[in-house]
């Protein structure tokens, strides 16, 4: 990379438009907020309510009753026969003892914070409310498939295909959401959609890390992660104008032919090329690389012969061939596999716990929205810093254990505060966005070339699995109110236990073969224990 102008134009060009489809992704993985949005409902009045002489207000106190607050209308019962003596002044009849029922006749729904939803027009409500959430256990389920699928491809095929592939995919298919007649044709194009945003993510941060010279991966990993930062804002913006979940759907999924269009410049890695006996390409691409970056001198000094000889080591490794089992059979690799498993469950899990259900803050929708985004900005340049001065380690335990004690204060905070606790839930949203920063870089300067992109689909599988945990945790508020904050810190606790035991690789090239890493990891516990052993002796 030093040979072909290091971090020059081409790079430049290649992490910007391979970082714009960011703004459009934190939309697909926070659409449900506003796609999927519950407007204000109540039961509708019978069919011959018109009969009756009277305003709107007069016949919702006659056929619905109030709910268990007893500040609102019943969103799920009304009357089963018109109670007209609610209707007097003096009224003094035992409301509790009324008959109710179903509704019916379906439901009317407040369209002043949202036109239609998908909950508006299926009726997802009342007994069909948990379908809602199903829709993005589904869409995250898509991810899940995603990350195990398309990381072992891209190791196969090439980071470049199967990114130029799920460009295609997500335009299509999140096109095709829009259209959906049923239910259960939108679940299905969801999932498919969410299989589309894993190889996006997995593969561009790939392609960008193998691209980019070792002292630039800090500062370019942590400022085009502000792109997926502006996307959440850009998301809330779309969604207060639109205010049509299919509209809304066109808007952040079409962009994405866009991004498919121009992706066939993309220049495929030559790391990769390289381990997979592909020198020639290689070769060429980095030409193409010296051409862009204004070093044509350079492209008679670097021969396949150099090239060769500079990766002989990586070139004699690649005649092996590697599966995720590779990720464990090794003590390096398996201790760095069982870590990072549990700093991307907990990272998602924790992020979408409090990023998933924003009406619950009691404040506009699109405003919650605009403010965690814009959380992010501090959060992420604090993490710049972090990472630059103090190492990666460092930063993502740090990151894990602000961000359960940030969930554990809230804890504390009666209910009536609602400001205070809304605070500090964007606090801890903040924090653990840093984390996901901080984790995408270190995961991928972690693993080596050779199976780089299965080691991200292996342990970033769980952080797909914490997604889809994560609303189901909220159910165990109905239990115990502090319970669901409980389980989020405890999670992000135990986290940042697990990142202290990860090696640090700030400044340190990124490895190529797996005996790279289990010779860094040996070094590592080597220094750790002469490290122990100065300790005993000085006490």
């Amino acid at each position: 990379q030093k040979t072909v102008g290091g971090f020059g134009r081409y790079q430049w060009l290649h992490v910007t438009l391979i970082s714009l489809p960011g703004l459009m992704l934190a939309s697909q993985n926070l659409l449900n907020n506003f796609v999927s949005g519950t407007p204000v409902h109540h039961c509708s009045l019978p069919a011959n309510f018109s009969l009756y002489n009277l305003s709107h207000h007069q016949l919702l106190n006659v056929f619905i009753p109030l709910d268990s607050s007893g500040n609102r209308l019943d969103r799920c019962r009304r009357y089963a026969e018109p109670q007209w003596q609610l209707l007097a002044a003096n009224n003094s009849a035992n409301i509790s003892q009324l008959q109710t029922e179903e509704c019916v006749d379906g439901w009317t729904f407040d369209h002043s914070e949202f036109q239609a939803t998908t909950v508006s027009e299926w009726n997802l409500v009342c007994s069909l409310h948990p379908l809602k959430q199903m829709i993005q256990t589904i869409y995250m389920g898509g991810v899940l498939a995603g990350a195990i699928i398309y990381g072992g491809l891209s190791d196969r095929f090439g980071r470049r295909s199967v990114l130029i592939w799920s460009y295609l995919q997500l335009g299509i298919f999140g096109c095709s959401s829009a259209l959906s007649p049923s239910y259960s044709a939108y679940c299905i194009f969801r999932f498919l959609s969410g299989m589309a945003v894993s190889g996006i993510i997995l593969n561009g941060v790939s392609l960008k890390v193998e691209w980019i010279p070792t002292k630039a991966r800090t500062l370019v990993g942590t400022l085009t992660s502000f792109f997926v930062t502006f996307g959440q804002m850009i998301l809330a913006g779309l969604a207060y104008w639109l205010r049509d979940w299919r509209k809304l759907q066109v808007f952040v999924c079409a962009p994405h032919f866009l991004f498919f269009a121009y992706s066939w410049w993309y220049s495929e890695s030559a790391r990769w090329l390289v381990l997979n006996r592909r020198s020639e390409d290689a070769l060429k691409n980095l030409h193409r690389v010296a051409r862009i970056n204004g070093k044509p001198e350079m492209i008679d000094k670097l021969t396949l012969e150099v090239l060769k000889s500079h990766m002989s080591k990586e070139i004699e490794s690649s005649r092996s061939s590697f599966t995720a089992y590779d990720l464990l059979k090794s003590r390096g690799m398996r201790r760095i596999s069982i870590c990072l498993i549990a700093v991307w469950f907990s990272t998602s899990f924790a992020y979408y716990g409090l990023a998933m259900d924003l009406q619950r803050f009691g404040v506009s929708i699109y405003l919650i929205q605009i403010i965690f985004g814009a959380v992010d900005l501090p959060a992420k340049l604090l993490a710049l810093g972090m990472l630059s001065y103090l190492g990666r380690r460092i930063s993502q335990a740090t990151c894990l254990f602000l961000s359960a004690i940030i969930i554990f204060a809230n804890i504390l905070v009666p209910t009536d505060m609602q400001a205070v606790r809304t605070t500090l839930a964007c606090l801890g949203k903040g924090f653990t966005s840093a984390s996901f920063t901080t984790v995408y870089l270190y995961t991928g300067e972690l693993y080596p070339t050779a199976i780089r992109q299965t080691g991200m689909g292996f342990v970033s599988t769980m952080a797909r699995v914490g997604s889809m945990a994560a609303p189901a945790v909220l159910i165990l508020d109905e239990v115990f109110p502090a319970l669901p904050s409980i389980v989020y810190g405890g999670a992000a606790v135990l986290a940042g236990c697990f990142a202290c035991f990860l090696p640090e690789t700030l400044n340190i090239p990124l490895p190529d073969t797996i005996e790279d890493v289990e010779g860094k990891w040996g070094v590592a516990l080597k220094e750790l224990k002469e490290t122990e052993a100065t300790g005993l002796n000085a006490l």
